[in-house]
């Protein structure tokens, strides 16, 4: 099923109705109703009562993200939540670092005594602790150093600020933000293939596939370094839906109103 991103948006936000300067768009924007007059809304071309939210000539007639807009928007914002939360995430791991490399020596005792407790139990279901890789990880983290773990810590939390900053900036739509996931989320990529090289999971499948396509999305659609015209090209597609909003909202096609 279709998604009619115009509408669907206008139900959740409301309608955008706008009153030019020139004559005979205003008379195909505004309409007279039983209840009063009515004004097409400038994202769904549907007619709402009351009076409209800005006057002015067309040029100046706001710019509203409607169809393609929409949904790019609204792939923008998926991708803004999971990496604000995935940046969450990374923070309380740094913390989580941080704690441990100033209580190593009484986790490594906790742990110690909990494994001396569980080897028993694992013994009885034929699961050797002191050979289990997740046991061993772990006991070589108690080897590292007060100063490496603290570096650990500082790295994971320069990582998670850029990804929280990844998650408003792509948010609102900011041309930067883009431009950052591209070139962070690519320079990660190696790292997650060579993971998977390592041992392979969903988890680590489902974000790389996540993050390969989110680099050709944003990349292509977005017009960045210089793909399908580049700023030029962007910059003139905003500007002519911007002088052409009100045109498009009262049915004109562009060859009608330049003849």
């Amino acid at each position: 099923m279709k998604i009619d991103w115009d509408r669907r948006t206008c139900a959740r936000r409301g309608h955008i109705t706008y009153l030019p300067t020139e004559e005979h768009l205003r008379r195909n924007l505004r309409a007279d109703t039983a209840l009063g007059e009515a004004w097409r809304c400038l994202r769904c071309g549907d007619f709402a009562l009351g009076e409209p939210h800005g006057a002015g000539p067309a040029a100046d007639a706001p710019l509203v993200p409607r169809g393609k807009v929409l949904r790019d928007l609204f792939i923008l914002r998926f991708l803004a939540v999971e990496r604000a939360v995935r940046g969450v995430f990374i923070v309380l791991a740094a913390v989580g670092v941080w704690q441990f490399s100033n209580r190593k020596d009484a986790v490594r005792r906790f742990f110690d005594e909990y494994i001396a407790v569980l080897r028993p139990v694992a013994r009885h279901f034929h699961y050797d602790l002191d050979h289990s890789p997740v046991v061993g990880t772990i006991q070589k983290t108690f080897g590292y150093r007060h100063s490496t773990l603290v570096l650990v810590a500082v790295a994971l939390l320069v990582y998670a600020v850029i990804e929280i900053v990844e998650g408003v900036g792509l948010w609102y739509a900011k041309r930067w933000a883009e431009y950052l996931t591209v070139v962070a989320t690519a320079a990660f990529l190696p790292l997650e293939i060579y993971e998977l090289t390592e041992k392979v999971s969903w988890l680590k499948i489902a974000t790389l596939v996540i993050n390969i396509l989110a680099v050709l999305y944003i990349a292509l659609a977005k017009r960045l370094f210089g793909l399908r015209g580049g700023r030029a090209a962007f910059d003139a597609e905003r500007h002519s839906a911007s002088l052409l909003e009100v045109e498009t909202s009262a049915g004109l096609s562009t060859t009608t109103h330049n003849a």
